[in-house]
């Protein structure tokens, strides 16, 4: 049987996205090398980087873990987000990356946006890519 859903993924993704900063790659490409206190933060799955490589210095965080590794509170907290006040995050196509910004907003983060497009729209516009070998 078909779960009965009152709010489906498109929904969601539609009132994140009113709700976030989105960054074009050409703004991120400008952005990145100005900004020493920017974290880019990649969601996607270990397999998409292997495969595909991810954008130069990106920090790789699985979505699932996201709310456990920002929270200084968290025994999962990593470190490297208490050395960055701003972060972008990204994904494939924005989807991943919208969600994620905004629940990372109602938890109180305020200094963040999402690379609209992914890290897909990152390839067609030029930008950098660097492989992510295999484990």
């Amino acid at each position: 049987m078909k779960p009965v859903l009152s709010k489906g993924f498109f929904a969601l993704l539609e009132e994140a996205e009113q709700a976030v900063e989105s960054l074009t790659p050409e703004q991120l490409m400008e952005s990145r090398g100005d900004d020493k206190d920017l974290l880019l933060v990649d969601l996607r799955d270990i397999r998409e980087l292997q495969r595909e490589g991810k954008i130069p210095g990106a920090f790789h965080m699985p979505r699932g873990m996201m709310e456990f590794w920002i929270d200084p509170e968290s025994p999962y907290f990593k470190g490297i987000f208490a050395e960055h006040s701003r972060w972008v995050f990204y994904c494939n196509k924005g989807w991943r990356s919208a969600l994620t910004t905004h629940t990372a907003m109602q938890m109180g983060v305020t200094h963040i946006a999402h690379l609209a497009g992914g890290f897909s729209a990152w390839v067609d516009a030029g930008g950098e890519v660097e492989e992510v070998p295999k484990r």
